[in-house]
């Protein structure tokens, strides 16, 4: 019996650290997601750009597929179009909504997971 004591402890506590750590992670994307940067191109020339708005609910549906994947792979440059100074963007690149995903000649406007991951290459 304090075998399975002791067992079932352990899962208790595994089980909270899990939880602890999922909402502590889940947080900081949140966080993320409304930090607003100025973004320079010219420095990603081979990323995949995500532009979307921290206020926009398709954006924020989507924002923690695109954080992890990006966290792992390092190929999108994420660009908050709350930020003045990347509204220029909209004319560059002919946006129209968000959240849209640009790699290279690949668009896609939409929260559609398996056009996201032909864009982001998952």
């Amino acid at each position: 019996m304090t075998l399975i004591k002791r067992v079932g402890k352990a899962l208790a506590v595994i089980v909270v650290v899990l939880a602890v750590s999922g909402f502590t992670g889940h947080q900081y994307v949140n966080r993320v997601e409304k930090q607003r940067p100025v973004v320079t191109l010219a420095k990603h020339p081979e990323k995949v750009l995500f532009f979307y708005r921290d206020d926009c609910p398709d954006c924020q549906s989507i924002f923690h597929q695109i954080y992890w994947h990006n966290a792992i792979s390092h190929n999108i440059v994420l660009i908050n179009m709350n930020q003045p100074q990347n509204r220029h963007y909209i004319q560059k690149y002919q946006l129209t909504s968000v959240p849209t995903l640009i790699h290279g000649k690949q668009r896609y406007t939409g929260t559609n997971q398996q056009r996201i991951k032909q864009i982001v290459g998952d």
